[in-house]
């Protein structure tokens, strides 16, 4: 099994933000799933094949024409993700259970924001719903001719995506740089100043970390788009077949996971008949033709038509 983000933090030894991890990963599943790798600096580049060498069969005493593949450099870049944390010292030296304990409870909620931005920065990236500053995501990294289904909707602010993705060092992973840095600071008690610059004095700490997304083949990730709550724009099993059909024409396989939306997902159940004659409702689906269904809420339902 390739290792996730949990697991590098785990081989770090980052005992602080391991179990804040594990209790936040519900906010952003994606972040749970993509494998990682970690690099010793903050980028890279990788050579990505763009065409194969031609093959063909000769007479005897005949010649073929030689031929290689063509490839092509790609740089993949980590970003600074940076959380600042801070807690007024008087209000957790009074709190019932101790200072610790207040820390404890805003380093989980950080903990959980971050990761929140990760699962959303992954599927819009520089785009409308990402961070400019962050890594660029599977919206702008997969190949928009052949691997994207229209499904038509056309009421503006109500689009939602599907997304099939493929995992691996070859097709899709998360990348943690500076040796897969995932830390939470110690607490220190510092002045720090409100909002009207005026000084108060807090327990402070940091959460930093130097993630990124790549797609080393950009037919290993492919999107259903235009899905809205219009009459016949949701989700159905006909769509999602013709997403796995783009997955086997270009990559040869179908994805490992389906990410969709809890709205995607009771649209697809809707769309199915009951299961018995007596009218027994379709069950939650939890897979399509065998893929699995991933639901998350980092994906929107209130993209716009052009994305």
């Amino acid at each position: 099994m390739p290792h996730t983000l949990l697991d590098i933090a785990k081989l770090n030894g980052s005992d602080k933000v391991v179990g804040l991890i594990e209790e936040s990963l519900v906010l952003a599943p994606e972040v749970s799933l993509f494998p990682a790798r970690t690099i010793r600096g903050t980028s890279y580049k990788t050579v990505v094949r763009t065409a194969l060498p031609t093959t063909q069969f000769r007479a005897a005493n005949e010649g073929v024409t030689g031929s290689q593949s063509t490839f092509t450099n790609r740089l993949v870049e980590t970003f600074i993700l940076d959380a600042q944390i801070k807690v007024d010292k008087a209000v957790a030296d009074a709190y019932e259970d101790g200072p610790a304990a207040l820390q404890a409870i805003e380093a989980a909620g950080v903990v959980g924001s971050a990761l929140k931005l990760l699962g959303s920065q992954i599927w819009y990236g520089l785009g409308t719903g990402g961070d400019s500053k962050g890594f660029p995501g599977a919206l702008g990294m997969h190949d928009t001719t052949n691997m994207v289904v229209d499904a038509t909707g056309s009421t503006e602010d109500t689009c939602s995506s599907v997304w099939g993705v493929k995992f691996g060092p070859q097709y899709a992973q998360m990348v943690l740089g500076n040796n897969g840095s995932l830390t939470l600071s110690d607490w220190m008690s510092q002045q720090v100043t409100d909002a009207n610059s005026k000084l108060f004095t807090a327990y402070c700490a940091a959460l930093t970390a130097y993630p990124g997304l790549q797609v080393g083949n950009l037919y290993s990730v492919g999107r259903i788009k235009k899905l809205t709550e219009d009459s016949g724009k949701g989700l159905t099993d006909g769509l999602v077949a013709s997403l796995l059909q783009k997955f086997q024409t270009n990559l040869g396989m179908f994805p490992d996971v389906l990410f969709m939306t809890p709205r995607s997902l009771y649209q697809l159940r809707a769309s199915r008949t009951a299961t018995t004659p007596g009218g027994t409702p379709a069950p939650i689906p939890t897979e399509v033709f065998g893929v699995p269904i991933q639901v998350t809420n980092q994906i929107r339902n209130n993209e716009k038509l052009a994305l």
